[in-house]
């Protein structure tokens, strides 16, 4: 089986956005604060949501002690910034598909702030699943080749129900069904495969290649929208 390839896509967004390490903390500050809330426990084994936050935390080298105060201040202060998850849908540049993941705590600045972005750049904000069905749900697991016998790793991929896997020169992905997701990554993790990325995306089916004066505004586009600290994540179907 073969996916579409992600993770490379992913180290691009990673190491463009290494310089701007302050947002990404206050951003996945926010996650965790979110997590904490409404899981109602700061306990990982059984707050599932802020397992994941944490591990994402760490994914992107955010501190321990940063973890650890960000929880704290939740637990102690649970009214203070009340963030929404709110998503919002439009059009790029040439017909690319957006959507816009966002934790805010004012509503009409956020929606004010994308409104802007999209008609700066020649895209246009759209109502609720105008492009969501294009997108699918998938968890990705990825790991180094280093070491593992890709073989047996497949075979062992299909014993606990992956859904897809793909393999790449320096490393493997594994797809699931989002709800298949925590269960995959706990029997892999078991059978001892230790993994650089772990989380559920929102996947194109379909993707759209640019060029000229579209690209550009295109990617000036998702700059804007990722440096806005609302936003969590930006999903699209750019062919890159």
């Amino acid at each position: 089986m073969s996916g579409h390839s992600k993770w490379s896509t992913i180290k691009r967004k990673k190491e463009k956005t290494d310089s701007q390490r302050a947002k990404i903390f206050t951003k996945i500050g926010r996650e965790l604060t979110v997590a904490v809330r409404q899981g109602g426990s700061s306990d990982p084994s059984s707050n599932f949501k802020l397992r994941d936050c944490i591990l994402k935390a760490k994914n992107n080298n955010v501190p321990n002690e940063n973890i650890e105060r960000i929880i704290k201040k939740a637990i102690l202060n649970p009214n203070e910034s009340n963030y929404r998850s709110i998503n919002y849908e439009g059009y790029g540049p040439g017909g690319v598909a957006i959507i816009v993941e966002t934790l805010t705590d004012n509503r009409n600045r956020t929606a004010a702030d994308l409104r802007h972005y999209f008609d700066k750049y020649g895209g246009s904000m759209g109502t609720p699943g105008c492009v969501s069905f294009i997108f699918e749900k998938k968890g990705l697991l990825v790991l180094k080749k280093e070491n593992i016998n890709v073989n047996s790793f497949f075979e062992d991929c299909i014993e606990v129900g992956a859904s897809d896997f793909n393999e790449e020169v320096d490393f493997l992905e594994i797809f699931s069904k989002a709800a298949d997701f925590l269960k995959i990554k706990k029997e892999l993790e078991n059978k001892k495969y230790s993994f650089d990325y772990a989380e559920i995306e929102t996947i194109p089916n379909t993707y759209i290649s640019l060029t000229g004066k579209n690209l550009d505004n295109m990617q000036k586009l998702l700059d804007r929208l990722n440096d806005n600290d609302d936003v969590q994540n930006v999903w699209h179907n750019l062919e890159t």
